[in-house]
C-alpha cells in the first residue's frame, strides 16, 4: 500500500484501508451529505442507518471536520451512515431522531474540546462558538463526550458506543481538569463507552466497522491499535501479556555496568570513535620523557582490572514489545500524589511511537469494583496513497442545508465561523514532531509526519477553484499542523522506529531528520502557478527554526504567501521557561526575521512579523515576563490579544503546572521543582507585561517592579518600560475582537475608547467600536495596517485651516 513518495518509510504492517471488502449496503450509493433526519433517509431510499455519528460541531461536510472524514470513510466502505449534529442532550429523544443504527454510535465532543471550547483560560464563559451557525454558545454540553455517550446508552442500551475526538485522545488516562481543578478518571470510565479511538482514528474505525458487521462482539475487540477500553480483573483476554510495573518511582530499573575510573578520557574517546587533544598532548610529552631516560618502575605496581561476572551474563531476558503492557500508577494513586501523577504523565510520553511503543494499563478503584483501563499502542500513520484517499473522498465542501438560510446560503446570522476559516484552505499533511509540551497536536495525531502525494494536493486546489461558491482566486493556506513539515522525516526507518525523543527538534535540530523543504517549494510554486489562483497565502503556524535550514524556502514564502502579515510564535525570549516549553531560542526568531525582512525588501513589499507570545507558562518568573516586555517595546511591538497558558488534558506543561515537577526528566521525590504561576493575581500580572503599553495595566506593573527591584523601568523616557503619570481610564480591557472582551459603544460619545456612559452598570453596548481619533487599531499587534490602497479608516476631508 506505500506508496513510493512517502516521507516516513516507516514500517506499516497494517491492513490497507481500501482492501476491505465493501458492506452490502454501498448498493445505495453516495449521499449528496451524510442524512440528518429521517426525511433524508427516506430519500436515500434507507430504512434505518448502519452508524449513526454523534457529534458536538454544526456538521460540515469538509475534510477539516472530524466527523465528516470519519462518516465519508464509513460510506466508502459501504456502510449507511447519519449524522446527529449538536444534539439537545437534555433528553434522550434526539438521539433517537435517525432510530436505532444497525452497528454502533459514534461519538465525538467535535474538533475541539469541549470544556476549551466553552472556557476561556481564566475558567470565564465564551459568549461564542466558532463551530454552530451564527457563532452561538451554549450549544453543547460541558464534557460533551461523556454526556453524549450517557444519552446514546439511554436511548439504546444494547448499541455499542465507540467513543473518540480529540477529547476522548486527551483524557485516556486519569488526567488532570483544569477546571475543577483536580485529576479526574480516564474518560473511558466515565464516559461507559465499549472502546475509546485516539488519535486519528480512520484505521481503526473501519476495522472495528468491519468486525461488528460481522458479528463479532465488541467485548472481544480487544487487539486494535489506537484503541483504550475497560477490562476486569481475571479477564481471559489478558493472558500471555508480559507486565512491566511502573507504578512506583523509586522502584530501580536495569543496574548498568560500572565504569571503570582508571580508564583515561583518551581512551574513552577512542571507543566512541573520537579523540581528546589534551590527553594526546600528555602522551606524546610522556614519550619524549621516556626517550630522553626511562625513570625506574616499581614492578610490583599494578592498575586494578575490572573483569565482568561471567555467571551474571545473558540473565536479563527483555520481553517482546508487542507482548508488553507498562502498569502505570493507578487513578487514585495520581490523584492523591501529584509526583507520581508526573511520573505516569512521562511514561505515556514515552511510549508514544507506534515503532516501539508499548500498551499500557491503570487500574481504577479497588476490590471488586476495580477495572482496569487498557490503552493499546498508537495506531499506525497512514501511508501517501491513504492519504490521498481520505482526502479524496466526496466532501461537499459546505455545511449541511439545513443550516442555510432564505437565499441557501451560510453568511449572516447563519455563518459558521470554523468553516468559514477554512472553507478555502488546503491540508496537506498530519502530525507534528516539535513537540511543544503545551500543544496537543503530537498527543493526538502523532510526531510522524503522514503526507499527501501532490497531485492529491493539486487536484484540492483545483477542486476549490472549480465549485467551492465565493471563491475569488486566493488559497488561505497551504499546511498543517504546522506550515513546513510537509516530507519532513527521519533519514532512515530503523532509527525512526526505534527513537523514544518527545521532539525531533529540541534542544537543536536532531541529526537524523531529513529537513529539506524541495517538495513544499515545488507544491506552491505549481499551485500558484495555476489558472485562476491569483495568491497562495500560508496561514498555518511555521517552525522558523527549520525554515532557516531551507533560505529558498524562506524566500519562495516571503516573496509570494504572505499576505502582509506572518504569524510566527516564538512563545518567549527567556531560556527558563522556553526549556519548559521545548521551544528554541529567540535566536532562531532573530535569524529569520533578518531572512524576512531581506527577501522583503528585494520585492518592494513592506511586510510584518507578528510574534505570538504565551504569559503564565510554568518555569516562567516575574523577571522572565519583565524581561520579554522590555524585548517587546526594545521592538516595537505591542501585544493586542494575549495568550495565557491554558492547562489542556494530557499536555506535558499541564503535568509541571499540576505536580510543580519536570516531566522532560525522570522524576524523583527530589526532581527538579518548576515555577507554577497561579492565582488569579499573578496571572493577570504576566499578562500585564504582554501589555505593558495598555494604561490600564500601569498601577499593577508599578507595584510589581518596585517589589521586584526595578523601579528604575518607571519613568518618562524611551528607556523606561512605563511611564510615572496615569491616565483617566475605565479599567476595561480593550481589544479588536468582537467578541469575550468588553464590548463598546458604537456612536462617538468624546470619551476614551470602551468607557460606559456616565451612570451605567457595565460597559455600553453596540455593534461597532469607535476608536479615539487618531488611535490605529490592529488585530494582533500596534504594527501600521497593511496597505491596501483603499481609503484609510477613519480618513476624512481636511479641516479648514489645516495644515
Amino acid at each position: 500500500m506505500n506508496a513510493p513518495v512517502d516521507v516516513s518509510f516507516f514500517a506499516r504492517a497494517a491492513k490497507p484501508l481500501n482492501s476491505y471488502r465493501k458492506f452490502w449496503a454501498a448498493r445505495f450509493g453516495t449521499a449528496p451529505f451524510l442524512p440528518m433526519s429521517r426525511a433524508e433517509m427516506d430519500k436515500l431510499g434507507w430504512d434505518s442507518c448502519d452508524i449513526i455519528v454523534v457529534t458536538g460541531d454544526a456538521y460540515v461536510d469538509h475534510p477539516s471536520f472530524g466527523m465528516s472524514v470519519i462518516g465519508r470513510m464509513l460510506e466508502a466502505q459501504g456502510f449507511r451512515v447519519g449524522i446527529i449534529a449538536q444534539p439537545d442532550w437534555q433528553s434522550a429523544d434526539p438521539f433517537r431522531a435517525l432510530g436505532k443504527p444497525n452497528l454502533f454510535f459514534g461519538v465525538t465532543a467535535g474538533n475541539m474540546d469541549s470544556m476549551i471550547n466553552r472556557y476561556t483560560a481564566d475558567r470565564k464563559i465564551r459568549s461564542d462558538d466558532a463551530y454552530t451557525p451564527g457563532d452561538v454558545g451554549g450549544k453543547r454540553p460541558d464534557r460533551a463526550a461523556i454526556v453524549y455517550s450517557q444519552r446514546c446508552r439511554e436511548a439504546y442500551k444494547d448499541v455499542p458506543i465507540i467513543l473518540g475526538g480529540i477529547e476522548g485522545s486527551l483524557r485516556r488516562i486519569a488526567h488532570y481538569d483544569y477546571w475543577s481543578d483536580k485529576v479526574r478518571r480516564s474518560v473511558v470510565v466515565d464516559a461507559k463507552c465499549d472502546l475509546l479511538l485516539y488519535g486519528n482514528a480512520e484505521r481503526a474505525i473501519v476495522e472495528i466497522a468491519h468486525r461488528l458487521a460481522a458479528r463479532e462482539p465488541v467485548e472481544q475487540i480487544t487487539d486494535v491499535r489506537g484503541t483504550a477500553f475497560i477490562r476486569r480483573s481475571g479477564d481471559e483476554s489478558s493472558q500471555g501479556w508480559f507486565e512491566i510495573d511502573s507504578t512506583s518511582i523509586d522502584t530501580p530499573g536495569r543496574v548498568e555496568a560500572h565504569v571503570n575510573p582508571y580508564l583515561m578520557i583518551s581512551d574513552q574517546a577512542r571507543e566512541q570513535g573520537a579523540t581528546c587533544a589534551k590527553e594526546d598532548e600528555a602522551a606524546a610529552t610522556a614519550a619524549r620523557a621516556e626517550a630522553q631516560g626511562p625513570a625506574a618502575v616499581n614492578p610490583l605496581i599494578k592498575p586494578l582490572k575490572f573483569v565482568p561476572n561471567p555467571a551474571l551474563q545473558g540473565k536479563i531476558k527483555v520481553p517482546p514489545r508487542e507482548r508488553s503492557v507498562i502498569r502505570l500508577p493507578s487513578y487514585e494513586a495520581v490523584k492523591s500524589d501529584p509526583v507520581l501523577y508526573a511520573h505516569a504523565n512521562r511514561v505515556l510520553h514515552l511510549e508514544t511511537n507506534p515503532g516501539n511503543a508499548r500498551a499500557l494499563v491503570q487500574a481504577h478503584g479497588d476490590g471488586v469494583t476495580a477495572r482496569d483501563v487498557w490503552i493499546n499502542p498508537p495506531p499506525i500513520p497512514l501511508s501517501t496513497a491513504e492519504m490521498d484517499m481520505v482526502f479524496d473522498l466526496p466532501y461537499a465542501r459546505s455545511p449541511h442545508p439545513a443550516y442555510a438560510d432564505e437565499q441557501g446560503g451560510h453568511d449572516g446570522a447563519t455563518k459558521i465561523p470554523a468553516w468559514e476559516m477554512i472553507r478555502f484552505s488546503v491540508n496537506i499533511m498530519r502530525g507534528c514532531f516539535g513537540g511543544c509540551t503545551f500543544c496537543s497536536i503530537t498527543e493526538h495525531e502523532g510526531r510522524i509526519i503522514q503526507s499527501r502525494s501532490e497531485e492529491s494536493i493539486i487536484r484540492e486546489v483545483e477542486d476549490i477553484r472549480d465549485k467551492v461558491k465565493g471563491f475569488t482566486g486566493v488559497i488561505s493556506d497551504l499546511g498543517g499542523p504546522t506550515a513546513n513539515m510537509y516530507r519532513i522525516g527521519c533519514k532512515t526507518p530503523e532509527i525512526e522506529a526505534a527513537c523514544r525523543k518527545p521532539s525531533c527538534v529540541f534542544p537543536g535540530i536532531c541529526q537524523n531528520l531529513n529537513t529539506s523543504h524541495d517538495p513544499l517549494i515545488k507544491i506552491y510554486r505549481r499551485a500558484r502557478a495555476l489558472k485562476g489562483i491569483k495568491k497562495i497565502l500560508i496561514g498555518s503556524g511555521l517552525r522558523y527554526d527549520l525554515a532557516v535550514k531551507s533560505p529558498e524556502y524562506v524566500k519562495e514564502l516571503v516573496q509570494h504567501h504572505v499576505g502582509g502579515y506572518l504569524k510566527i510564535a516564538p512563545e518567549h525570549t527567556e531560556q527558563g521557561p522556553l526549556s519548559k516549553m521545548m521551544k528554541p531560542g529567540i535566536g532562531s526568531y532573530d535569524k529569520f526575521k533578518q531572512m524576512f525582512e531581506k527577501f522583503s525588501e528585494e520585492v518592494g513589499k513592506k511586510q510584518f512579523l507578528i510574534p505570538y507570545f504565551i504569559a503564565a507558562h510554568p518555569g516562567t518568573s516575574d523577571e522572565d515576563m519583565m524581561n520579554l516586555a522590555l524585548w517587546l517595546k526594545r521592538n516595537g511591538f505591542r501585544a493586542d490579544q494575549v495568550q495565557t497558558f491554558y492547562p489542556s488534558p494530557m499536555a506535558t506543561a499541564t503535568a509541571m503546572y499540576h505536580s510543580n515537577r519536570n516531566p522532560l526528566r525522570k522524576i524523583t521525590r527530589d526532581s527538579e521543582a518548576v515555577d507554577i504561576v497561579r492565582g488569579e493575581k499573578r496571572r493577570r500580572l504576566h499578562k500585564a507585561f504582554l501589555r505593558y503599553h495598555d494604561p490600564n495595566n500601569w498601577p499593577l506593573l508599578r507595584e510589581a517592579l518596585k517589589t521586584m527591584g526595578r523601579a528604575d523601568l518607571i519613568g518618562n523616557g524611551k528607556q523606561h518600560l512605563i511611564p510615572t503619570f496615569q491616565p483617566m481610564t475605565d479599567g476595561a480591557y480593550q481589544s479588536a475582537r468582537r467578541k469575550n472582551s468588553t464590548p463598546v459603544s458604537a456612536k462617538p460619545t468624546g470619551k476614551p475608547l470602551g468607557a460606559a456612559p456616565a451612570g451605567a452598570r457595565g460597559p455600553a453596548l453596540g455593534k461597532a467600536a469607535v476608536p479615539s481619533k487618531g488611535r490605529i487599531l490592529t488585530q494582533h499587534t500596534g504594527l501600521p495596517p497593511r496597505v491596501t490602497g483603499g481609503k484609510p479608516v477613519g480618513a476624512s476631508k481636511p479641516r479648514k485651516g489645516a495644515r
